[in-house]
């Protein structure tokens, strides 16, 4: 059995180091091509910079299906820091304490009275969710560009207020 692992560590090794670097030092996207990371900057939601960063590479490099996985990520931490931050977070925890699952994390927080979303939020909320899920769970679908650019009028501009009303409530 030693031996087995002494073996399979050497050809992951192997396998390691052939595996084509791209020589870019930054795992940075090239633009803020989705998300304008500056939102959460010197917020104490800045640890979502990196969830960001995973939305946009993959978007820009038209990976549609990892964006709009981490996309939905996402809005569910951002709904759940809202309710953390206005000390109500009891009302999305099931009876172990647990955060709701996000389908009913989206209809809370779209009924929440202290949150006053807009319109356009509550209704690309749920849009999100869906695009989310099906990138996620449905084997047969790959999310396409067109798909994201049709959940809103303005899919970039409407995604920034989603995101700008959650960090402000989670402030």
């Amino acid at each position: 059995m030693k031996e087995f692992s002494k073996n399979a560590l050497a050809v992951a090794r192997r396998l390691h180091a052939a595996i084509p670097r791209s020589g870019k030092k930054s795992s940075k996207p090239d633009s803020e091509g989705l998300i304008d990371s500056t939102l959460v900057e010197g917020t104490r939601l800045a640890f979502l910079t990196i969830v960001i960063d995973q939305i946009n590479g993959p978007f820009e490099h038209e990976w549609y299906d990892a964006s709009a996985v981490m996309l939905r990520r996402l809005i569910e931490t951002l709904i759940i820091e809202a309710y953390v931050q206005n000390g109500i977070e009891s009302k999305v925890k099931d009876s172990n304490g647990d955060f709701f699952l996000l389908a009913d994390l989206v209809v809370h927080a779209r009924n929440e009275p202290v949150f006053n979303l807009s319109r356009n939020t509550k209704k690309l909320l749920t849009q999100l969710k869906k695009l989310g899920d099906l990138s996620a769970h449905n084997r047969r679908f790959n999310a396409k560009r067109k798909y994201m650019d049709n959940l809103a009028g303005n899919f970039y501009l409407d995604i920034q207020t989603l995101v700008k009303e959650f960090v402000d409530l989670a402030q």
